[in-house]
């Protein structure tokens, strides 16, 4: 915008006087006009020109900072200038005269001319890259020595694998081809390769438990958390591949049920909210319950709490051990466990009233406080009515396989050609024992001997007392040194365990941790340490959308943000220059609310425009304005 001067004569006097307008240029038809946006007056209180167009400038100043949302420069330095610019842009708004400022570019173009290219997805880009800029990896890695472009690099190999998790090669391809996300980082995209993407996540793990620090803080400090309790678990990942020259990859047992291939543990630390504030991977055999004492250990190191104040350690079954329990209690830490045993052992405290809650699924649960001998801990009795018919339709559903199986073994004894020897029969009668332990125990079976060590016929009936396993259907013991009287506030604290299942399910199918294609240890530990690194990409939007009541998984959050596009549009104009604008598509209106949701910017740009000649016009060469170049 700026100033133009219109002079007027007065009344009945041969004088002339100076009146201001503000206007702004645009350009129509080929040719460059003049638009008044505000009559500004006599502006006898600016008598000095250079306070004249100071004036000007101010109110170009303050449209832009409305325009951009943000503040540009200071006040002006003369009051009196700062004072009329704010009234007239006052007066502006008042008016609706804004949108005559923004947006003015007109140009004519030959419409056949138009091609939309280079379409890529860009909104779940953008939306991670906010929430790494929220996490301030960047600066953290900068502090480590990294160059603004291995930076970049580092950015765009994490975004990734929060968008598109796959191999290296796989994830190159999809940089190259499909995202936008090197020119949102600005990392070069003709310099992406697998080889540098895989040398990136070697460097990455190398700053593990830095990173890890870093960013449990981060979290810590950018939502006020506390971790006042935090979860333990484990799980495991398979490898595809043979690894037989691997420290870590070992056989054991598979949580996905792949007893033929070798195994990595990964023990996790997480808080109630989801955050990851420890890590570490075991071999391929660790026994759950053999890991805790090196996690202890750790602790102290990546849980930043005042003295004294030790969080509560909420752990599965399989790892609360007698010992381990014992060594939590001499670290500080207070627990919460399901009980490994003392189902027979327990008392009802005759002073305690049974308390009937409802779960997060409305299913009815009734609390008790009980007492078992010898033992200084809380117990509380759960009894869950869904799980107890749950349980007992799956144990009448072994029941009668289990009879089938051995009604199978006994008329065999009967057939022509059929199993008699007593060592294959009893074999036999093994493999029923490996697949119904629970039921076996409950059964006694005798067998009839015949000749030449031979079976005749088979027996079976429940022992004595085996009616009482079916009463123990549906419950279970809590055991806990957090001194609260609470039943309700006892489930609730126990209950948070569901955020560390929830979090090994997105690594294992949002963020794809498994299986591992790696073969080299070295590969393996830096594929899991990326996707943890997503993992916290992933949280920290998950985080603040539950916030706002959206419970949306990832996977279908990554598809509703991907419907935002950046595309390149090209176009002729009548002046035979080519115009190219490069521009992000409106976010739909699902894509809108999640980032209002995350308070994150809806676009990384407005627009980026060149206009470049069409071609060369040789000196003997003579277009008419208004001719288009042949299609």
């Amino acid at each position: 915008m700026f100033l133009k001067v219109i002079y007027k004569k007065l009344k009945n006097s041969t004088e002339h006087t100076a009146h201001y307008r503000l206007c702004e240029s645009y350009r129509a038809g080929g040719s460059v006009r003049h638009q008044t946006i505000l009559h500004l007056g006599r502006l006898e209180e600016l008598p000095d020109i250079e306070q004249k167009k100071a004036l000007a400038l101010r109110i170009n100043e303050l449209v832009r900072e409305h325009k951009t949302g943000g503040r540009l420069l200071f006040k002006a330095t003369d009051s009196t200038v700062e004072q009329l610019a704010q009234t007239f842009f006052k007066q502006i708004c008042e008016q609706q005269h804004l949108d005559i400022l923004f947006d003015k570019d007109y140009e004519r173009i030959n419409t056949k001319s138009i091609t939309n290219k280079d379409v890529r997805e860009v909104g779940a880009e953008w939306m991670c890259l906010q929430a790494l800029e929220q996490l301030k990896i960047a600066p953290y890695l900068q502090q480590c020595g990294w160059t603004q472009q291995d930076i970049q690099l580092a950015l765009t190999h994490i975004t990734s694998r929060a968008v598109y998790p796959a191999s290296e090669l796989q994830t190159s391809q999809w940089i190259v081809e499909n995202s936008s996300i090197c020119e949102l980082t600005g990392y070069p995209v003709e310099k992406i390769t697998k080889d540098k993407l895989y040398q990136t996540a070697l460097r990455l793990y190398r700053h593990k438990n830095g990173l890890e620090k870093h960013l449990s803080i981060q979290t810590n400090e950018l939502f006020d958390l506390n971790d006042k309790i935090i979860l333990y678990d484990l799980t495991n990942t398979y490898f595809e591949g043979r690894m037989k020259n691997s420290l870590i990859a070992t056989f054991g047992r598979s949580k996905e049920k792949r007893s033929d291939a070798r195994l990595v543990v990964l023990a996790l630390v997480v808080n109630m909210e989801g955050f990851l504030k420890y890590s570490q991977i075991f071999v391929g055999n660790m026994n759950d319950a053999a890991s805790l004492p090196q996690i202890i250990e750790d602790l102290s190191k990546t849980i930043i709490r005042p003295a004294n104040s030790k969080p509560v350690v909420v752990l599965d079954a399989g790892i609360a051990s007698e010992a381990n329990l014992e060594l939590l209690t001499q670290a500080g830490y207070r627990y919460m466990c399901v009980s490994r045993s003392g189902m027979q052992k327990y008392q009802v405290d005759s002073s305690a009233v049974p308390v009937r809650i409802t779960d997060n699924k409305k299913q009815v649960v009734t609390l008790q406080k009980v007492t078992i001998q010898g033992s200084t801990d809380k117990w509380l009795l759960v009894h869950s009515h869904a799980k107890e018919a749950k349980e007992a339709s799956m144990n009448a559903r072994f029941v009668k396989r289990f009879e089938a199986g051995l009604q199978n073994i006994n008329d065999s004894l009967h057939k022509k050609g059929g199993i008699k020897k007593q060592q294959k029969v009893w074999q036999r009668i093994g493999r029923l024992q490996e697949q119904y332990p629970g039921v076996f125990n409950r059964y006694e079976i005798t067998a009839q001997p015949g000749d030449k060590d031979t079976i005749v016929s088979l027996q079976w009936c429940l022992k004595a007392g085996s009616d009482a396993d079916e009463l123990q259907h549906g419950h279970y013991l809590l055991r806990t040194t957090v001194d609260d009287s609470l039943e309700e506030i006892q489930w609730d604290i126990y209950n948070t365990i569901r955020e560390i299942e929830a979090t090994i399910r997105v690594l294992k199918t949002d963020l794809d941790l498994r299986p591992i294609y790696h073969k080299s240890d070295a590969g393996a530990m830096a594929h899991l340490h990326l996707g943890l690194l997503a993992y916290w990409v992933v949280n920290t939007i998950r985080y603040q959308l539950k916030q706002k009541g959206i419970h949306t998984q990832w996977a279908y959050l990554v598809r509703t943000m991907n419907t935002q596009k950046l595309v390149t549009t090209s176009m002729v104009s009548d002046h035979q220059q080519l115009i190219r604008i490069r521009q992000c598509s409106e976010p739909h209106i699902n894509v809108g609310v999640i980032y209002s949701a995350l308070n994150y910017k809806h676009q990384p740009f407005y627009r980026k425009k060149s206009v470049v000649p069409l071609c060369s016009i040789s000196k003997n060469q003579n277009h008419s304005p208004g001719s288009f170049p042949p299609s």
